[in-house]
């Protein structure tokens, strides 16, 4: 259960700049309220701002990837905020009535937001969203790569509660893709097939850097089938349930072939087909996929009411 770890080149990303706004909270996409006034409040008769963001502080623009929006900083009778204008892309350009906004800027999973006043005259906002990326992969034991669709990654808030509890922030990450972070510490889960091929690990985001982590999976692809003698055809309509070393069961299946990913370690093998019931013991070794038969013979058979 091995996490390998490297920092690599720098990335196009986002930061937060302190405005005493670190605890507001923004609604959702679906939960703020759009402009009712007859006329739009972005004008072209308006001040000018021109909204741009950074990775970090000095940092190059971000030209990609941004998503900008712009409220009223008073909620209404719903008690929503009013989005005024949106945009998306890099550096952006908003033509404002005078007085007072909220802007909140977003890169992925990374955002800042900026109480800002608008006057007559052309202005600029710039956003340090203290951001970078993380791009997660797997291999198997030897080093065999993994199938992407057999692979996936979520990405939880680093510090957990006291039962152990964290905070889910993205579900089913697919390999090799870049995320946007906050710079931090992150727990990361990453599930090889559905079974409980599983690897944890803490990931530190660097802001202005991408992270590639590579976590090594000690597990194995197996692929049970029930034969009448060695090498011979699978029988069909044969349900399967497999054990673990503690007698817990780690999964069911049914068909003539049920294929599984399993952590190494020992396993029992249960087949039923019709009024028959046979068992076999196997061992699964890191990064050797194979078949597995379990003979349907006398040796193998299990008493059904003893089974029960």
């Amino acid at each position: 259960m091995t996490a390998l770890l490297c920092a690599a080149a720098t990335i196009p990303a986002a930061a937060q700049e302190s405005d005493g706004l670190e605890d507001l909270k923004l609604p959702g996409i679906s939960s703020y309220s759009t402009p009712h006034a007859e006329r739009s409040l972005a004008t072209r008769e308006a001040g000018s701002v021109t909204l741009s963001a950074q990775l970090i502080d000095g940092g190059e623009d971000i030209t990609r990837g941004m998503i900008w929006r712009v409220f009223k900083p008073e909620p209404d009778s719903e008690g929503k905020l009013p989005l005024v204008a949106s945009a998306q892309g890099g550096t952006s350009i908003f033509d404002l009535e005078p007085g007072s906004y909220l802007v909140h800027a977003s890169y992925g999973r990374a955002g800042a937001t900026k109480r800002i006043s608008v006057g007559r005259e052309a202005q600029r906002e710039s956003f340090v969203l203290d951001a970078g990326g993380l791009k997660l992969d797997a291999i198997a034991s030897g080093g065999s790569r993994i199938p992407p669709a057999k692979l996936r990654f979520s990405i939880y808030e680093g510090g957990g509660e006291d039962n152990g509890e964290r905070a889910l922030i993205l579900p089913d990450v697919q390999s090799n893709s870049v995320v946007r972070l906050r710079s931090g510490t992150y727990h990361i889960v990453s599930t090889y097939g559905s079974v409980n091929a599983i690897i944890r690990s803490d990931i530190r985001v660097e802001a202005g850097k991408l992270t590639e982590a590579t976590v090594e999976h000690h597990a194995a692809e197996v692929t049970l089938k029930l034969v009448r003698e060695a090498g011979g055809e699978a029988i069909a309509d044969t349900s399967w349930s497999v054990l673990n070393e503690a007698g817990e069961q780690v999964k069911e299946s049914v068909g003539a072939f049920a294929p599984m990913v399993l952590a190494d370690g020992d396993y029992t093998a249960i087949a039923k087909n019709r009024d028959r019931i046979y068992q076999m013991d196997f061992k699964v070794e890191p990064g050797r996929n194979r078949e597995i038969e379990v003979v349907a013979s006398e040796a193998s058979a299990v008493d059904p009411e003893a089974a029960d």
